[in-house]
């Protein structure tokens, strides 16, 4: 007897789910703000082992959760790796102007010597 097991799917909110104020909550972190700043510039599919993180991995994990449920990403399970796509154009049609300006703004911080880089 063979079973086929089912592809892992993660929860994801629709697009007319997402909430300003979870957006805005989830780039309140500096390290979710640093692993947006790194997706918005690679602007392709990251696995999560992609980022060098100061934090433990179960830090890291809790961080890309509260992204993806927040609407700012996308996860995907390719085997045994997880892909992560910002969710550039949902976040720009229900936001206008929002991810540009914070990315501008955390790049300005990172200019400065701040903690966004």
């Amino acid at each position: 007897m063979t079973t086929t097991t089912s592809p892992r799917v993660l929860e994801h909110p629709t697009r007319d789910q997402i909430r300003l104020e979870e957006v805005l909550h989830a780039l309140s972190d500096a390290v979710r703000l640093r692993i947006v700043r790194e997706m918005a510039r690679e602007d392709t599919e990251l696995s999560c082992s992609y980022f060098d993180l100061p934090v433990t991995k179960s830090t890291t994990t809790h961080h890309f959760r509260v992204l993806r449920e927040s609407g700012v990403i996308q996860q995907v399970y390719r085997g045994t790796a997880k892909y992560n796509l910002l969710r550039r154009g949902d976040l720009d049609a229900l936001f206008p102007g929002l991810l540009d300006s914070v990315l501008a703004a955390a790049g300005a911080q990172a200019g400065r010597g701040g903690e966004a880089d």
